[in-house]
């Protein structure tokens, strides 16, 4: 047994119903490698080496890591001890893989960002989050869970909302409840737009999302000229991903 450590953020699903439940939600479409962050005493592993896929996993408790090499021999040469959201993936992996994991709540957010840094290797991930993080980042328009994440995310990939994880499946069992989610590369994910202005955008009108795009945006230092004066009266929740990939256009030009 691996005792879960606080500072890790480590809750340990426990439910194998449910473990299979998350590995048969990835459909495997457009890569032959798949990488599990965080497996823990690997209940997800087992499942996931069930498939056809070669599978690898990522972790940075030491114990899980010897409790992996120890009662999953199929993973020998597999186990990548370390920090994910520290990890060169292109160079570790260098061909695309698909992303899964119970993510540490702790660091979920951060786990998505480091994902959209590699958009081209990674064309689907299924994952569990912290409700109201898997809420956020699978929001529509116009609702209040509407933000960051889920701008950027939707640029790249279609976003599902897929089940509910109660407390109670959990050692130790969180304080909040869990979601899983599917995101899948979208056919045409390739912006036309510099992703990194258009996340300095989309940060600029969200960190002040009860102002107006007119003076959200006035932190920018970009000319506001060329937009129109009905887009400037609106918040940042009121656009589409797309809205804001044409924003940053007329920005730049």
């Amino acid at each position: 047994m691996v005792r879960a450590k606080k500072h890790l953020g480590q809750h340990f699903l426990k439910d194998p119903e449910t473990a299979g439940r998350i590995a048969k939600a990835m459909s495997g479409d457009g890569f032959k490698k798949l990488v599990e962050v965080g497996p823990g005493m690997g209940i997800l592993t087992e499942h996931l080496l069930k498939t056809e896929t070669e599978v690898f996993v990522v972790e940075i408790d030491t114990e899980s890591v010897h409790y992996l090499e120890d009662n999953f021999p199929a993973l020998q040469g597999h186990i990548i001890p370390g920090d994910f959201l520290q990890l060169d993936l292109r160079e570790i992996l260098k061909e695309p893989f698909g992303l899964i994991g119970n993510y540490p709540y702790n660091i979920s957010s951060q786990i998505i960002f480091k994902m959209l840094d590699y958009p081209d290797l990674i064309p689907e991930m299924v994952g569990m989050f912290q409700k109201e993080v898997a809420d956020r980042l699978t929001a529509e328009p116009g609702s209040k869970t509407y933000g960051i994440l889920s701008v950027l995310a939707g640029v790249f990939y279609e976003r599902e909302y897929l089940f509910t994880v109660e407390p109670e499946e959990f050692n130790p069992p969180p304080k909040v409840r869990s979601g899983v989610i599917r995101f899948k590369r979208r056919d045409d994910w390739q912006p036309e737009v510099e992703v990194r202005l258009l996340t300095r955008v989309v940060k600029a009108a969200f960190n002040q999302r009860r102002k107006t795009l007119r003076n959200a945006l006035k932190s920018l230092n970009l000319p506001l000229d060329g937009l129109e004066a009905s887009l400037l009266q609106k918040r940042a929740e009121q656009l589409s991903w797309q809205d804001f990939v044409s924003l940053t256009l007329k920005l730049k030009a």
